[in-house]
């Protein structure tokens, strides 16, 4: 019923009418609602959740049992459902399940033998053309809530349910099935001259109004951030706009190639050396730590299992080509582009350059790490990516410019900072081995940064960094603290929000939201470095970072458990998002319980299972069809603090997607959005009465190499001028509790506030 929402599908329903067309949920209504069927809330709101499924034997079902005790089972994501009483007689209910028979992954995932349902072959129905309803369909209860039905007359079907969830049985067949039935149609046409063709000429040229549409769309679209991938100059990245929002697709164009410059690398490595120095705190101490670990970066496995994590980067200033980049969205009473910011470069000999860049950050980015070649030899034999490149942070503000509509709030803090890192130390945390690395522009004198850093590695001794030994703290009691963090909205008013997400899930607006606050405390002059060696203590993370960007006045403390995205150097891309986080037990017996508890949750296998989906689509749109998959599936991690939920999928990026829009693809990172991204976005941009800033943002690299690992900015202290935030939240669901949903985002406040507490208020710091 809202044009914003279903674009030109209700168009293609009315018009494309000897199309083979299937209908998915929103679909599925859509065709209802063409025909004049009601669509109305349904008896509950189910997301993430998994139902069995019967079905009449229709020919979208050939070779795929039936009945609620088969294993045919079904990932929904509706709060909507057609009223099958107000069905015409032109549309035939085909598919249903009881309103009750909802559950887990965890509990539909132990379903009957295939033999328990009746199975009927594909070819049989082709040629028979049994896809007709039994006559005790009509007679179903009023417990029965409609999944799928079919036009009598016209090869358009619709399904409520989602085939290409991860956790939906059978879901191959269907789409193999509904190819079948295309192909069958077409083949049965009467035209010869259809036979000539291939199916997707004549889904192109048989309707008038389908030509009408690809000429419409095509007349729309234009260069947007003029985002050619360099590398494959034939390919470049189209931007059409869809009632405001950016929609990205690959066209063929060519553009020119710009300046490309050639770096070379030369790396030593030193083995067996990090535990005689004390580990990587003490390296980064004595390397960079000086003036309070100004203009440094981090990238610190902190975590102690050494599975999750094997290697750590840092560097600091000093290259000939080394600089810093810092980048804030404009005002958007200044421009007229939503991307557009200002971007302050400032190099080695602290030179300064000020750029108005109108197409924003990552296209910048993208022609950066484009105008770089490398030769692959300089770096064979490392054990890691990471050679150099880039190294910051990306704020939640810049889904702008991927896609998602106008940011209603303005960061106080920038919504960009990189180095470009020329120099850098590696450990690698399983070999107990330390490597350092000097990029340098081919034809120019190379760095003497190998020898000195080796020269102070030889000099390092435990014992000359004694004064940083002892930064382990005593816990302290956060609420006898003078100054404790402020939250931005109260108890009651976080709770509001979260029954104000519960009504739009409700409404079918969004499956999940992800609803988070700010916590805020003045620091004054604080030392962020000696607050995050206090962090990493505290709660060692594997994706864990310390930044600090002097220009900007910023330092970032991070502790997250968390990766966003990885691009390795075969290509292949990761993502590991987190959803349902628990406190740990205060005995073994309590935490195992707690652990299982977690695992067995229906509601957090919900937003675990929601996000898994919205992911493994992120991926589709640059990866290799077919290669996309889940290694890991809702498995439980165990933190310092806290037990979580992780699932990971990775894909093969396709060889024509640069790194830069393989990240456009997907961020902000679905974990900290909710699903479907782009309308979960608006809501929570209503709802949110400040910017996040950093927070749900990533940190981490771009290597020269074409190579990122980000992470998702979670768990972290931001200290921007003289204040210190905390951002924090949860997945708010159909099933969720508004009271357990405010504990939960105090629970995740909980390790990075403590450790500022007990920096803070240590009285050997007073």
């Amino acid at each position: 019923m809202c044009p914003a929402d279903i674009g030109i599908c209700l168009r293609l329903l009315r018009e494309c009418r000897d199309i083979p067309i299937l209908g998915v949920c929103l679909g599925h209504q859509a065709l209802g609602y063409v025909h004049g069927a009601q669509v109305v809330h349904a008896p509950e709101p189910v997301h993430g959740r998994l139902s069995g499924i019967e079905h009449d034997g229709n020919i979208l079902f050939s070779d795929i049992p039936s009945g609620r005790n088969s294993d045919f089972k079904v990932v929904r994501y509706h709060s909507l459902i057609i009223d099958k009483e107000s069905l015409p007689k032109e549309l035939v209910p085909i598919a249903w399940t009881i309103y009750d028979d909802t559950g887990s992954f965890s509990e539909k995932n132990t379903g009957s033998p295939l033999g328990n349902g009746s199975v009927i072959p594909v070819s049989e129905k082709l040629e028979n053309r049994s896809h007709w309803p039994t006559s005790h369909v009509d007679g179903k209860q009023n417990r029965h809530i409609l999944m799928g039905i079919m036009h009598s007359s016209l090869p358009h079907y619709g399904l409520q349910f989602h085939p290409e969830s991860i956790a939906t049985t059978y879901g191959s067949q269907l789409f193999k099935n509904f190819k079948d039935i295309t192909v069958d149609y077409w083949s049965r046409s009467k035209s010869p001259s259809l036979l000539r063709r291939n199916i997707n000429d004549t889904a192109n040229m048989q309707v008038t109004g389908a030509t009408q549409f690809l000429k419409e769309l095509s007349r729309n679209r234009f260069r947007g951030n003029g985002s050619s991938y360099y590398e494959n100059p034939k390919k470049s990245l189209f931007v059409a706009k869809t009632n405001g929002v950016d929609v990205f697709d690959l066209a063929d164009l060519s553009y020119s190639k710009p300046h490309v410059k050639l770096l070379r690398l030369k790396w030593k490595k030193h083995e067996r050396l990090a535990h005689k120095l004390g580990g990587a705190r003490n390296i980064f101490i004595e390397l960079f730590g000086k003036n309070r670990g100004n203009d440094t970066f981090w990238l610190d496995t902190s975590s102690s299992d050494k599975a999750r994590g094997r290697f750590s980067f840092m560097g600091g200033k000093g290259g000939s080509l080394w600089k810093q980049m810092t980048f804030s969205l404009s005002d958007q009473s200044e421009i007229t582009s939503k991307h557009a910011g200002h971007l302050l470069i400032e190099d080695s000999q602290g030179s300064t350059e000020k750029r108005f860049l109108e197409e924003g950050f990552l296209d910048f980015l993208r022609k950066e790490l484009a105008s770089i070649s490398y030769d692959e030899k300089d770096f064979t034999g490392l054990p890691f990516d990471f050679c150099g490149g880039y190294v910051g942070c990306i704020g939640y503000d810049i889904k702008v410019e991927c896609g998602m509509p106008i940011n209603l709030h303005k960061s106080k803090a920038p919504d960009a900072c990189f180095f470009f890192e020329d120099n850098v130390v590696a450990i690698d945390h399983h070999l107990d081995d330390v490597y350092v690395l000097s990029l340098y522009e081919e034809g120019t004198t190379e760095s003497s940064f190998l020898n000195d850093t080796e020269e102070k590695l030889t000099n390092l001794r435990v014992s000359s960094t004694g004064k940083w030994k002892d930064q382990t703290l005593p816990a302290i009691d956060s609420s006898q603290c003078k100054e404790r963090f402020i939250p931005d909205k109260s108890k009651e008013q976080y709770i509001n929000d979260v029954e104000s997400c519960m009504a739009y899930i409700k409404d079918g607006e969004s499956y999940e939201l992800c609803l988070t606050t700010q916590n805020r405390r003045k620091l004054g002059n604080a030392d962020s470095l000696g607050i995050y060696l206090h962090l990493r203590e505290r709660n060692p993370a594997p994706y864990a970072a310390f930044l600090n960007f002097s220009n900007a006045n910023l330092s970032i403390c991070c502790s997250s458990p968390e990766r966003f995205l990885k691009l390795d150097r075969n290509g292949m891309l990761e993502a590991k998002p987190i959803k349902g986080t628990v406190a740990r037990g205060s005995t073994p017996e309590e935490d195992e319980l707690l652990k299982l508890q977690l695992k067995l949750s229906e509601k957090n296998q919900a937003e675990n299972l929601m996000i898994v989906d919205l992911l493994r689509n992120d991926l589709g749109r640059v990866c290799e069809p077919g290669s996309v998959h889940v290694p890991n599936l809702m498995d439980v991690e165990s933190y310092t603090t806290v037990h979580t939920m992780v699932s990971t999928i990775r894909g093969l990026k396709k060889p024509d997607i640069s790194p830069v829009e393989c990240v456009r693809a997907a961020y902000p990172g679905g974990s900290m959005t909710g699903a479907p991204k782009l309308r979960s976005v608006e809501i929570l941009d209503s709802l949110e009465n400040c910017s996040r800033g950093l927070y749900s943002g990533s940190i981490g690299y771009f290597s020269y190499n074409g190579t990122f690992d980000l992470n998702i900015v979670i768990r972290t202290v931001v200290i921007h001028e003289d204040e210190a935030t905390i951002g924090a939240g949860g997945a708010i669901v159909a099933l969720s509790n508004p009271e357990d949903e405010f504990e939960e985002m105090i629970l995740k406040t909980r390790a990075p506030a403590n450790a500022v507490l007990e920096f803070c208020n240590d009285p050997r710091r007073q």
